[in-house]
């Protein structure tokens, strides 16, 4: 069987974007790009495995360790780390910190050793690692469970979820899931099932237990889907993508619960012209309240106009991780379709792997040769046509 052109680009992306330090997040030297990053090489590397092409892997390895290398003492994984010659340049963060650094880090040690069946890749990075569950039990502040996450403090750093952000919830799960399979640690279990427990309280319409914020949860109308963050100000009630795509990787939630969030997504997909799940839906305009929250939160140029960026634009990392949440539901027709508009975005000006795009003129924004661009064709196309499954 011939192999899809689209795989082909894919892989020779992230080969090209393969550097002695790890996968750098984008193969041209735009702006900050040129640099390995946590979550963006984490994916990347989660893309090599799915590929089993040993280059890739090798990479996602160096990857890992230049992260590891470059902890901050108090545990703090980089953002970023640019090497030049001698110097190494490492940045844990802009207008605020990274909180997903941690997790994306813990998350790929674990999923390469998984890979590996090497659980003494584990075992060497131990302390890594608990330096990060260390700091992520402070960052929850009132020690109930959900992390207290700043403004501009995950991937979406440009936007306005701040306070008990869901993903970031979910990101740590799934990282204490991972670890939790290596090391079989009773005090990691029941945090797992407290941190899901809260989730499912606060996230979740009519659920039981006690509330973070008991009255403006009770005056939420909420829909077929998770909203994004809450604050002591009250939520935000977007829908965001990559989030209540985890929590169906995850299985967090009621079965009931979860098909009504895909049948949300495709009900948003199906409408939009590059048949992509934006990041965030909807977009916030300026006549909106949050719009303020926008406005100044950048550090070199805005980028969140309607429709675009994290404000409602499409990316096609995004919707690879909402492809593989809808392969554990068995909407194998839908991931194809998917797959195909991954590949349709991706293949724009001649294989240029755009960051993301206008959900609504199909135009492409940001940098192109984005490697996690190319990640979700990788990550998708082995889910469905090798059954590439990740440890959940």
């Amino acid at each position: 069987m011939d192999i899809d052109i689209n795989y082909i680009k894919a892989i020779a992306l992230l080969q090209k974007s393969s550097s002695a330090e790890g996968f750098l997040a984008s193969a041209q030297n735009i702006s900050n790009y040129k640099r390995v990053w946590a979550r963006d090489g984490v994916i990347c590397g989660l893309a090599a495995l799915a590929s089993g092409q040993d280059d890739l892997i090798d990479t996602f390895k160096k990857t890992l360790e230049t992260l590891a290398k470059n902890q901050h003492p108090i545990g703090t994984i980089p953002s970023n780390v640019m090497t030049n010659g001698t110097e190494t340049e490492v940045s844990y963060g802009g207008l605020a910190g990274r909180v997903d650094a941690l997790t994306w880090f813990i998350i790929g040690i674990c999923q390469y050793a998984f890979y590996k069946n090497d659980a003494s890749f584990v075992e060497k990075h131990q302390l890594n690692i608990e330096k990060c569950l260390t700091l992520m039990e402070a960052w929850e502040f009132n020690n109930k469970h959900l992390m207290y996450v700043p403004l501009s403090g995950n991937w979406a750093d440009e936007y306005i979820t701040d306070g008990y952000v869901l993903y970031d919830q979910l990101l740590r799960v799934w990282a204490l899931k991972s670890y939790h399979h290596f090391v079989k640690n009773d005090t990691i279990a029941s945090k797992i099932t407290n941190i899901t427990e809260q989730i499912e309280i606060n996230f979740t319409p009519n659920s039981d237990g006690e509330k973070y914020h008991e009255r403006t949860y009770n005056e939420m109308q909420f829909d077929d889907f998770m909203p994004c963050s809450f604050s002591p100000a009250g939520y935000k009630t977007q829908f965001d993508a990559f989030a209540n795509s985890l929590a169906i990787l995850l299985n967090i939630g009621s079965k009931d619960f979860r098909k009504k969030i895909i049948e949300h997504a495709e009900e948003i997909r199906n409408q939009k012209p590059l048949q992509l799940i934006p990041a965030f839906w909807p977009p916030i305009k300026e006549t909106d309240t949050d719009w303020h929250l926008l406005k100044n939160n950048f550090k070199y140029e805005f980028r969140n106009y309607p429709n675009e960026f994290h404000n409602g634009g499409s990316w096609p990392m995004v919707n690879g991780f909402y492809g593989l949440a809808l392969l554990t539901q068995n909407q194998n027709k839908e991931a194809k379709a998917l797959l195909e508009a991954i590949n349709n975005a991706n293949q724009k000006e001649d294989f240029s792997f755009y960051e993301n795009f206008n959900t609504e003129t199909e135009m492409p924004n940001g940098v192109p040769f984005c490697t996690w661009s190319a990640a979700a064709t990788i990550l998708l196309h082995q889910g469905i046509t090798a059954n590439f499954k990740l440890l959940i």
